[in-house]
């Protein structure tokens, strides 16, 4: 029975007669042995008669925890299709409701409780070997807000897309949700909640809870790659600051997004005649998703031969108070970096009309954000108008897809955090594509470890950029998309995962010797889920 109940070691109808004679496991499978293959067909033909996206989600998760081989055969087969189910949007949907779904353990959840033996509780993990963490507090799920212990959706996904799309065996992966309080009272109030009742932690105790866990993890996995993951604007820039130099470690939400977003606008150049030194961008949105999109743009266009001033002129951000203006007395440190001699603003349309940005992006989490004055506003000042509405899932989105193109002739440049279906304007048919941080960090993740890097750079994230725009083809670019498609992602995590790697190697010295042909070995290094004889 063990090998039955080990999800990274069940075939389940796949166990030959002799295989069930040897484990002592006849009888307890039906008689027929089935390939790989056909098991796939059956668990598509169940997906596909699911009447929700919700439960394809559990029905994947089930799956996985039953038989990682066959889980990981059919998303790898099916990326386009099950990306959406297994990440964003479905995943959303899946944090909201995490308490009342939950079904069986996947993960680690730390809490207060195990402060001063948080290494003793990262050793009941069973799996001795574990390459990469994907940690959050879930202080800021997608663009759902503090979802506490709900959170760990999202490192269960990510994880997810980095066996997917860069071939990390499942083993390696360990998903962590620290559990520090929500201030989400309708969850500490739901009486199904799983996660800890208490108000969020802050402060010096959030700080040394923090410290703890990441000196836990230097000390119990040495050498593995710590994503955090969907933490608060409050403590996202500073606990990556302050352990960026201490180990291999990064924040996707500011530079997984920041090379996402950079590869958008060199893509979108290409359709729009502009280069990036060319392009003024207003964010709307001022955490870290802007943010860390703007950070690397303006290093872009330093690269570029533009002096600091003049890129951080090129880029004008917005939140919730209006313009992140130097007259401002409100703006955190990672704010007011940015911020621009203007006159006070809370318009976004004034905002456009004044600044004529080529480009406008979004990542304020406000539905519908993007309105049609805001969208004829940018059609007025460009030919062809750069459009990203990032947030996500799709009921945080700025603006649909439709509404993009209806409101600006068909002539939108646009992305999206969540997938659209493709819209018809006129004679064409327009397919845009998702603007998602699946084209960047598994292929950063498969670099890091591939080097055996120290220390993640920002010069990592503008090499993943610039691979991941060389991915765009032409074809994409006609057909609407400034991303690839995700039938993909593979491909392009070789291609990201190589330009990484390559600058771990320029930059760092490391305990490994560089291979002869890095390409070669990305391909060879990634996972390819099929039962071994």
């Amino acid at each position: 029975m063990p090998v039955l109940a080990d999800p990274l070691r069940n075939r389940g109808t796949a166990f030959t007669q002799g295989q069930r004679a040897q484990l002592r496991i006849e009888g307890l499978l039906p008689p027929r042995v089935e390939s790989l293959a056909e098991q796939a067909d059956r668990v598509l033909a169940n997906l596909r008669s699911k009447s929700t996206a919700l439960e394809r989600y559990q029905q994947l998760a089930a799956l996985q925890d039953d038989n990682e081989t066959l889980f990981h055969r059919v998303l790898l087969d099916n990326l386009e299709e099950l990306l959406p189910v297994v990440y964003t949007p479905t995943v959303g949907q899946a944090c909201l409701e995490w308490s009342r779904i939950y079904a069986r353990p996947r993960g680690l959840y730390l809490t207060l409780d195990h402060r001063g033996r948080i290494g003793e509780v990262l050793r009941n993990w069973p799996q001795r070997e574990v390459r990469i963490i994907v940690v959050t507090d879930g202080g800021r799920i997608l663009g759902l807000g503090d979802l506490g212990a709900n959170g760990m959706g999202i490192p269960i996904g990510k994880l997810v897309l980095y066996t997917a799309c860069a071939g990390l065996r499942p083993e390696l992966c360990l998903p962590v949700t620290l559990d520090v309080g929500t201030d989400n009272e309708a969850l500490r109030n739901d009486p199904y909640y799983v996660g800890t009742r208490r108000a969020r932690t802050t402060g010096a105790t959030w700080d040394g809870f923090v410290d703890e866990f990441v000196d836990a993890c230097r000390a119990t996995f040495p050498g593995t790659v710590l994503q955090f993951e969907d933490f608060n604007n409050a403590t996202a820039f500073t606990l990556l600051e302050r352990h960026r130099e201490r180990l291999c470690c990064f924040n996707d939400d500011i530079q997984g997004t920041g090379a996402m977003g950079l590869a958008g606008l060199l893509a979108a150049g290409r359709v729009t005649g502009k280069r990036l030194v060319e392009q003024r961008i207003l964010f709307a949105g001022a955490g870290e998703a802007c943010l860390g999109i703007g950070g690397l743009v303006v290093a872009a266009m330093r690269r570029e031969g533009l002096a600091e001033a003049e890129a951080k002129s090129r880029c004008l951000f917005i939140d919730s108070k209006g313009l992140v203006a130097a007259s401002r007395n409100d703006l955190a440190p990672h704010k007011r970096r940015y911020a621009q001699d203007r006159a006070q603003a809370t318009d976004l349309t004034a905002a456009i009309e004044s600044f004529a940005p080529s480009a406008l992006i979004g990542a304020s989490g406000t539905p519908g954000l993007f309105t049609q004055p805001v969208l004829q506003a940018m059609a007025r000042a460009n030919e062809r108008p750069i459009v990203f509405a990032l947030s996500n899932p799709t009921s945080k989105a700025e603006c649909t897809a439709e509404q993009a193109y209806g409101f600006t002739q068909g002539r939108a440049v646009f992305a999206s955090g969540s997938p659209f279906a493709p819209v018809t304007v006129g004679a064409r048919v327009i397919a845009p594509g998702q603007a998602n941080n699946s084209f960047v960090f598994p292929g950063v993740g498969l670099g890091l470890l591939l080097s055996g890097a120290k220390r993640v750079t920002d010069t990592m994230f503008l090499a993943a950029a610039q691979a991941l725009a060389g991915e765009v083809s032409q074809a994409d670019l006609d057909a609407g998309r400034v991303f690839p498609k995700a039938a993909r992602m593979r491909e392009v995590a070789v291609t990201v995962a190589t330009a990484v790697a390559a600058v771990a190697f320029d930059e760092q010295p490391l305990d490994v010797p560089r291979p002869d042909d890095l390409r070669l070995a990305a391909r060879l290094a990634m996972y390819q889920p099929a039962y071994r004889s």
